[in-house]
């Protein structure tokens, strides 16, 4: 799709589904997540999360639908890529330092988003709704980690998986935008 075609709207519409594509693959993640961690408190604050995520996915499509259109079909999509580079996750300490990396991606993409001054009200109002939730996504799933870590023995290790995720997730995310840029490009 070339991205010198696209009026605002419909560049608005190619957003918000690679946000909802992004939304849709996190939760397909922490479905993932519910099959490893069965102590009552995760599976408690998985199923929130996971929640959470659905509803954001929700969230962008009303939006997209709102707007007049309907989602489009994202097949190269940010967690796709991610997915690509760091292969199929390992362990438990590799399924939540991969959600950690992605929930802080979204964290500052939809921050930014907020910031820019042509971000109409409604828009404003899903970021700032997904945003908050971010938050608190990040802090028990990082506190999770730490936990089963030291359970492990394993705290340089997970500090080492984290480090290399985030590593991967920068150069993945700059390919992203830097794609996305080009589509958006009039």
């Amino acid at each position: 799709m070339n991205g010198s075609g696209l009026s605002e709207k419909d560049k608005q519409i190619l957003i918000f589904s690679f946000y909802r594509d992004a939304e849709l693959h996190g939760a397909r993640l922490l479905f993932n997540l519910l099959g490893h961690l069965k102590d009552a408190d995760s599976q408690l604050k998985l199923s929130r999360h996971l929640a959470d995520e659905v509803r954001h996915a929700y969230l962008w499509t009303k939006r997209i639908v709102d707007l007049g259109g309907a989602p489009v079909t994202v097949t190269d999509g940010y967690q796709r890529r991610l997915g690509a580079r760091l292969g199929v996750p390992k362990s438990v300490l590799d399924l939540l330092a991969l959600t950690i990396v992605v929930e802080e991606r979204a964290q500052q993409r939809y921050s930014a988003h907020m910031a820019l001054p042509k971000t109409d009200p409604e828009t404003k109002e899903v970021l700032k709704a997904v945003t908050e939730d971010e938050h608190w996504h990040l802090s028990w799933v990082e506190r999770k980690m730490r936990e089963i870590a030291r359970a492990q023995g394993n705290e340089e290790r997970a500090n080492e998986i984290l480090n290399r995720f985030r590593e991967i997730e920068k150069e993945v995310y700059a390919s992203l935008a830097a794609d996305e840029a080009e589509l958006m490009r009039a």
